[in-house]
């Protein structure tokens, strides 16, 4: 019996939405960083993307636990001396709720090449309305949490 390899051109790809409303920030990003590596399926293979598209609508209504609404923060450095930011999950929320959904599911994927090809397949949108339609997305449904 020989193990199964996928090709990177044999694999069918879908598209899955995802309504993060009331959903509990940490736990939608497993799921969704999951069906974007392709964990789901039974030909997944770690060194190919045999993910899926993934639509997250409400991104505004995302939630988080305990007292993370105003002690989470989120830092970054330009490389320039002084050019330190910080910025809370309350802030960032107000500014772009897409955006924290983004970095949690990013910081779940491979820092590697590979990782970068399988993010590009999310696309996050802070209300219900999204441009995708054409590609008839199925809903999946993120259990335990709601």
């Amino acid at each position: 019996m020989k193990t199964f390899s996928a090709k990177p051109l044999e694999v069918e790809r879908k598209w899955y939405i995802v309504d993060a409303q009331g959903q509990t920030l940490g736990r939608l990003a497993v799921a969704v960083a999951n069906i974007l590596r392709g964990k789901h399926k039974p030909q997944y293979t770690p060194n190919v993307d045999t993910g899926d598209f993934v639509i997250v609508i409400n991104a505004a209504q995302i939630q988080v636990s305990g007292k993370k609404e105003t002690d989470k923060l989120y830092r970054s450095h330009s490389g320039y001396p002084g050019g330190f930011k910080e910025i809370s999950f309350k802030v960032l929320m107000e500014k772009d709720p897409r955006r924290a959904i983004e970095k949690a599911v990013k910081g779940m994927l491979p820092h590697n090449t590979l990782g970068a090809q399988q993010f590009t397949k999310l696309k996050v949108y802070a209300d219900a309305k999204h441009p995708h339609e054409a590609q008839k997305p199925e809903k999946y449904e993120i259990k335990g949490d709601k």
